[in-house]
């Protein structure tokens, strides 16, 4: 990026892998910032559409109409069309030109029923050889078949910069005029002439220039949008992600509520034998226990599930998609979040997808520049090194000579107005377009920021007061006995209190989980871990 205020760590291509750093946030270590295509089409783009794209311009040099190059200067030229000796047009007409987000993935829905037990948010942590998050992000950058397919946007669009820069190529002629048909004895012609050409296009106003200038200008798009693509990728295996753990934690409480519910089977079994009890509270715990085994199944389809997505987006084997360990938390950092004016000027400093819209309007604007220059053809410079005539006597020599001619295109009646014309609202079209783009990225900013301080308020309420109390409760409905025992519907009551809580706080940590990468997807870069 070429932005004085922005400072952006380069992607990097190194010996096929992709690297990504962003910036450093808070005096953390520095985390990676982040984002219809015909199968085969060499002008399709697995990339989407670019910014600051006028779709007019002819970046081979045409002003409209096909026009022909006089080879010789005298009167018998063949007409050859011109362009033949421009280079053809390397990009900016394609449809489709630039890179393609990515489609968000869909968030795992967690079954719903059963007991829910509580369980230490430390054994939920996987084993200590497992993936790590950062070691994920490392995997995706590398091995990931989307980003790798998008990354060929930017060596496609390095070489449009190569054929922008090719110059026309001349033309060399050749021809015998004035042939008789038998003999010139009797009538005024001939000699027979024999003439070589050489013609050459030469571009006085700088078209090539311009080119070289939009071409360039396309790269830095693509490079940039291909930064965003990686963003929103990242986003992905955070999803990804997520939902493993989820479905993890979801599987330890619904095993922590299953040994809850066969310690109460225990004890309702037992005072069902002494008679202080009825059959019809053993029967209601053994249909909850069945209840909750069902709902484990389903979780661990989900988890299983999950872990296949997730090894989608890190290339790993089909036979390890459900067996690979990883190493992560559902306990996020007890941590505010930093200012709102502050994240939103580090979204608007760092945003790949941003800086592609500031790029597209230096596009746009080197896009008018180069319509302009297409207002005059280039002129064609015929040099005739060679003209030999054959002699009108007999005895005389053969007579040689050369020549040499300019034909200057005139733009009387096309002088490009309509291409410039469009280029021009282009660049107003992308700059409103840019200022479109603030707006959404500080709205995505400030629901992010909210989430997080909801998601975080709502836990520590819930760890510190609701679940207690509701432990509490849970424990006096099935200890107390005699004279102050309370009736069977205060013990249900309380069990399904618990199991609601349980729920509610399970569904907090995964919530507060997903807004922390939400935040760091907004920003553009790692606000928390």
């Amino acid at each position: 990026m070429k932005f004085g205020l922005v400072r952006i760590r380069t992607l990097g291509l190194l010996a096929g892998a992709v690297t990504l750093v962003g910036l450093e946030c808070l005096g953390q270590e520095s985390g990676r910032s982040f984002p219809p295509v015909t199968p085969g089409d060499p002008t399709s783009s697995a990339l989407g559409d670019a910014p600051g794209v006028s779709g007019t311009v002819d970046l081979g040099g045409s002003s409209g109409i096909e026009q022909v190059i006089p080879v010789g200067p005298g009167p018998s030229y063949p007409r050859v069309p011109r362009g033949i000796t421009q280079p053809p047009e390397p990009f900016g007409l394609q449809e489709g030109l630039g890179i393609e987000t990515s489609t968000p993935l869909v968030e795992s829905a967690l079954p719903i029923g059963g007991q829910l037990g509580t369980a230490p948010l430390e054994e939920l942590e996987g084993p200590p050889n497992g993936l790590t998050i950062d070691q994920a992000i490392d995997r995706l950058l590398v091995l990931n078949l989307e980003l790798r397919a998008q990354a060929m946007e930017i060596s496609k669009a390095r070489a449009d910069v190569l054929t922008a820069g090719l110059r026309g190529n001349p033309l060399i002629y050749t021809d015998a005029a004035l042939i008789p048909y038998g003999n010139f004895d009797d009538s005024a012609g001939g000699p027979t002439q024999y003439d070589l050409n050489i013609t050459l296009p030469i571009d006085l106003n700088g078209k090539r220039k311009r080119r070289i200038e939009v071409a360039t200008r396309a790269q830095e798009v693509t490079e940039a949008l291909y930064q965003d693509a990686v963003r929103l990728q990242i986003d992905n295996l955070y999803t990804a992600w997520i939902d493993v753990l989820a479905a993890q934690a979801t599987i330890q409480f619904l095993k922590a509520g299953l040994d809850s519910l066969e310690n109460q089977k225990r004890i309702t079994e037992q005072r069902v034998r002494e008679g202080t009890l009825s059959r019809t509270e053993f029967n209601n715990i053994e249909i909850l226990i069945d209840s909750t085994d069902l709902t484990l199944l389903e979780a661990l389809e989900t988890y299983d599930d999950a872990k296949r997505t997730l090894a989608a987006l890190l290339l790993i084997p089909f036979e390890d998609a459900e067996t690979f360990p990883i190493q992560g938390t559902l306990r996020g950092l007890d941590l505010p979040s930093p200012p709102i004016e502050f994240l939103i000027e580090q979204a608007k400093a760092i945003r790949p997808d941003l800086a592609a819209f500031r790029l597209g309007v230096h596009r746009a604007q080197s896009e008018v520049r180069l319509a302009r220059a297409n207002r005059v053809d280039d002129l064609f410079l015929v040099y005739q090194p060679f003209t030999a005539q054959e002699p009108l006597l007999p005895g005389e020599r053969l007579s040689t000579s050369w020549a040499m001619g300019v034909t200057i295109p005139v733009p009387v009646f096309n002088r490009n107005q309509g291409n410039i014309a469009r280029a021009q609202h282009t660049v107003v079209q992308t700059q409103t377009q840019l200022e479109n783009l603030e707006r959404q990225i500080i709205l995505e900013v400030q629901r992010a920021e909210a989430a997080y301080s909801v998601t975080l308020a709502t836990i520590k309420r819930l760890q510190e007061e609701t679940l207690p109390a509701a432990q509490e409760n849970l424990e006096l409905s099935l200890a107390q006995r005699g004279p102050e025992e309370p009736d069977p519907i205060s013990r249900i009551e309380a069990q399904r209190a618990f199991g609601d809580i349980a729920r509610q706080y399970l569904d907090a940590l995964v919530r507060h989980r997903r807004s922390m990468f939400r935040l760091n997807t907004a920003v553009g870069t790692r606000v928390f871990p």
